[in-house]
């Protein structure tokens, strides 16, 4: 019973209860007027009593704690002058959301199957470039070619990097931890094409995974394990061939996390992958073959610093892998050597690497990798080259990558950086010798969705200094240097 029904029974006891007595000189009249009186009363009291029993049981009905900020009125601001930041501040609130504010809204757009749920995603991706000296293979920048082969300048519009996917979100599963699973498949356009117009689907990402705070199984394709970051040019090819190697591919993955303390996180990660063989895709006189064993990837990584929203933890990490290539040479090497057919021909592919990812300021971010390995093509390192057609041997290489970040606003920063990919010219007797690229961008937010950005960069690619003749009927190997200053503009609606 509540406090205030206690008082209002008590009232009616009493008036129900109370003798009725009649002065010496009253009349059953005035006796008939006071039972009704009382009558009166009585209902209006038994009205009073079943609202108030109704109220009690609304208020049941309500979470046990009420915050008391919701039995009080909103406080008023003060008022602002027009144009002071205060308002700039509100109106930036109310066009401009959070990425936890992105992805709720993005989840109330989802497809419901069963135990499955299903979002759409996706970016419509334009671009385009100006580039003093053609380079290769045109919609983007890997290398340039010499200067006595191209040379001239190009003007190229593209939308083949527009990508789209589902993201799978599953039930979890009883045996492994209870740990939820998902899945993702994405595609974008740069697969086979016979014109630019007429593009084919490339499959980006298809994967099942299942992960918890420490542990992730991970099967399909996706990003290699090794090199797990990415300069911020806004050209589709991250930086490839020129210092930033890692790629996608099939494989089983396993990924185990150590929270040993606030401060500290400690990862595991191992991987068994795709074999691909890259090189000679066009020579008919030699044959792609796979390996008979998978290529192994591992990284082991350490987050120093306290973890979480509004956080700028530093993450060092060091990967490699290890496999091999394998190619049948059915007819004779070039020249000079002139090396005979050879039949299942093995060549081991290796990388040992470094990652770093330190936060300097709120503002101002560090970014770089580092690596060193030898038939690198699969993995776009050794400038496209992995095994060399003429010693038959794997090319070594060295190099990586490194930019700044700064954000000037909250919807303008920048971007700038460097990239070196340094093959070893002992072993190969032509073709590229060393690469690098220099850019510096600028990216702004017009919307959550809508980004823009513009970005100047420098490529130069060097060459063998040799006049070696393959054939004599042919003319001279290129050797001079191709240099190329590549000028993009792109614009990217995502969803």
């Amino acid at each position: 019973m509540t406090r205030h029904g206690m008082p209002v029974l008590l009232a009616l006891a009493a008036l129900l209860t109370a003798p009725v007595r009649a002065n010496d000189g009253s009349s059953e009249a005035a006796i008939a007027q006071r039972l009704q009186q009382l009558e009166t009363e009585t209902q209006v009291l038994r009205g009073e009593f079943q609202a108030l029993r109704k109220d009690r049981q609304q208020l049941q009905r309500l979470p046990e704690v009420i915050p008391a900020q919701a039995l009080m009125p909103p406080a008023t601001p003060p008022p602002q002058p027009s144009g002071s930041p205060v308002e700039e501040q509100e109106e930036e609130k109310e066009e401009f959301f959070t990425l936890d504010e992105l992805k709720k809204e993005m989840k109330s757009l989802v497809w419901q199957k069963g135990d499955f749920k299903i979002t759409p995603y996706g970016a419509f991706w334009a671009d385009m470039n100006y580039e003093t000296s053609r380079t290769n293979p045109g919609a983007f920048t890997l290398w340039v070619p010499s200067e006595s082969v191209e040379g001239e300048d190009a003007f190229i519009i593209d939308a083949r990097r527009s990508r789209f996917g589902l993201d799978v979100e599953g039930p979890r599963i009883p045996l492994l931890r209870n740990a939820k699973s998902s899945g993702r498949v994405e595609i974008d356009f740069f697969g086979a094409f016979t014109n630019e117009n007429q593009p084919g689907i490339q499959l980006r990402h298809a994967y099942w995974q299942v992960k918890d705070e420490q542990f992730s199984l991970l099967i399909g394709q996706t990003w290699d394990v090794i090199s797990p970051l990415y300069p911020g040019t806004l050209a589709y090819a991250v930086g490839w061939d020129g210092g930033n190697i890692g790629f996608r591919r099939t494989q089983f993955r396993l990924d185990r996390y150590w929270q040993v303390s606030p401060y500290l996180m400690l990862t595991w990660q191992g991987s068994l992958n795709q074999d691909i063989s890259a090189d000679f895709p066009t020579d008919p006189g030699v044959e792609r073959e796979p390996s008979n064993w998978p290529v192994i990837e591992s990284r082991i990584a350490a987050t120093l610093g306290r973890r979480g929203k509004g956080c700028r933890p530093v993450e060092i990490g060091f990967s490699g892998h290890i496999g091999e290539t394998g190619f049948d040479f059915v007819r004779s090497g070039p020249p000079p050597l002139n090396l005979l057919p050879e039949d299942d021909a093995r060549f081991e592919t290796w990388s040992l690497n470094l990652d770093l990812d330190v936060p300097i300021t709120y503002r101002l971010r560090f970014q770089g990798e580092f690596f060193t390995g030898a038939n690198l093509t699969t993995f776009f390192g050794g400038i496209g080259q992995g095994v060399c057609p003429c010693l038959r041997v794997p090319i070594h290489s060295t190099g990586g990558w490194a930019n700044v970040r700064y954000d000037w606003t909250s919807r303008l920063r920048s971007y700038a950086g460097f990239g070196i990919d340094d093959p070893d010219d002992d072993d190969s007797l032509a073709g590229r010798t060393y690469n690098q690229f220099i850019f510096g961008n600028i990216v702004f937010d017009v919307t959550p969705k809508l980004t823009t950005g513009f970005e100047v960069a420098f490529w130069k690619t060097l060459y063998h200094d040799t006049r070696l003749e393959i054939d004599p009927d042919l003319a001279p190997m290129p050797t001079d240097p191709g240099k190329s200053v590549v000028l993009e503009w792109m614009v990217q609606y995502g969803f």
